[in-house]
């Protein structure tokens, strides 16, 4: 693979930063967005003052947490900076699953400090975080205002994201999740205006991030790619007439990606925890993760997601870990709608389904990922988590009222069949 390459795609829709592309399909139509621009590579940081000059900025917020300022990793985008004379203040408040009331701590920060744009340095929390001050700096009023989707009025102020981690992909993505800790939940903002201009995966940033790190995102790409490969089809795709969405179902473009971040997975992730310094799975895992963001965001995150917000939101384990705790479970409710798509991920994942059923191949997709979360240390049970069984019958009806992701779904559940699987995951 090169030093680094760049995608760019104009959009014809709105202004940047939503490049656009529209196929007409026999059924109905579908379209693709992603970020405005995506650098990617090794040493592809260095680059970022020239595109942040691109984008006519000279004065940004950075917003990151103080683990990565005191790691060194957010040092080579501040020298980036400084060579192109950009201006710039950090916001080191960032935390893992953050919170609305750091939202709107970052906010304050940055109405004091007037930037033209804003610069995310980290993993999805800290992109997430950046997406919501975005918001607020650009439109007024409260992270409350905004829930739920496409309620956002209108452009944000330009975002970079640089990913220092290998998992959410919101990098190139089109929604945020924060942390509502009055009402014990994870809730989510989707609208297409929060794709960032710019998107920097430098794999090199990822060579210091901790195993743990390292599997949560990377079991997290994983729960990506395959809701989004084995999400409702696009024709089929339950939107009422009167709504709007990001997601769309599964269409040809979503697949494709997918099926990559799938296989650059299975190559990799493994890797990736056991030989941190390895470049070469961490440059696998970095586009896996890319991918993946460009297929979810695009096609939707389904039931898995929907599970994990209620048990992040009250026992606050890392989103990537509570998502690859659940994703087998759901795999095994979704099998009768999806088998031929589990058989055909078993092989990406590296399994032997030769001489099998279409049925036990895709039962070997289960256990390929139950031995993959084993290997890289994802706990497979909720109890491990802190989870008390008399709490599931309220995960489940929070889980049920998600109708915007429980609708990209093969299977739609039922709240009973919802805690069903969290009583076989307890």
């Amino acid at each position: 693979m090169s030093p680094y390459f760049t995608i760019s795609i104009d959009s014809h829709l709105i202004p940047p930063p939503i490049p656009s592309i529209m196929f007409t399909m026999t059924r109905t139509t579908w379209t693709f967005h992603t970020a405005g621009k995506l650098l990617f590579g090794a040493h592809a940081i260095t680059e970022l003052g020239e595109n942040l000059q691109a984008l006519k900025l000279n004065r940004v917020l950075v917003i990151t947490d103080q683990t990565l300022v005191a790691a060194g990793v957010v040092q080579p985008a501040l020298e980036s900076l400084k060579s192109a004379n950009i201006g710039y203040d950090v916001f080191d408040g960032g935390l893992p699953e953050p919170t609305l009331d750091v939202a709107t701590r970052c906010a304050e920060h940055g109405k004091r400090y007037q930037p033209d744009g804003l610069l995310a340095i980290g993993g999805g929390s800290n992109m997430d975080l950046a997406k919501m001050v975005a918001i607020l700096l650009t439109h007024g009023g409260e992270p409350r205002d905004y829930f739920g989707e496409n309620r956002v009025p209108g452009p944000i102020m330009p975002l970079a994201c640089v990913a220092t981690t290998s998992g959410t992909g919101s990098e190139v993505t089109a929604g945020t999740v924060l942390t509502d800790t009055a009402n014990h939940i994870k809730v989510g903002i989707m609208s297409n205006f929060l794709r960032p201009r710019l998107a920097v995966v430098d794999p090199c940033l990822t060579l210091t991030c901790p195993r743990k790190v390292t599997a949560d995102s990377g079991i997290d790409a994983l729960v990506h790619a395959i809701e989004a490969y084995t999400a409702v089809d696009n024709a089929e795709f339950p939107l009422p007439a009167n709504e709007r969405s990001c997601y769309q179902g599964r269409h040809p473009l979503g697949e494709m990606f997918a099926e990559k971040a799938i296989r650059l997975v299975g190559e990799h992730l493994a890797k990736a925890c056991d030989e941190p310094q390895n470049l070469a799975a961490r440059e696998g895992m970095s586009l896996a993760s890319t991918l993946a963001g460009m297929a979810f965001s695009n096609v939707g995150v389904a039931l898995v997601h929907a599970m994990e917000y209620p048990v992040g939101g009250a026992v606050h384990v890392s989103h990537g870990e509570g998502n690859g705790l659940l994703l087998p479970y759901v795999m095994r409710f979704n099998l009768p709608a999806r088998q031929a798509e589990f058989a055909r991920i078993a092989e990406w994942l590296g399994a032997d389904v030769r001489g099998l059923s279409g049925e036990q191949a895709a039962l070997r997709a289960v256990e390929v990922v139950e031995q993959l979360r084993a290997k890289i240390g994802i706990r497979s049970r909720l109890r491990d988590l802190g989870v008390g069984q008399d709490q599931l019958a309220g995960f489940a009806e929070k889980a049920a009222s998600i109708k915007r992701i429980l609708r990209v779904n093969p299977r739609y559940p039922t709240q009973a069949e919802i805690e069903a699987i969290y009583h076989a995951a307890w």
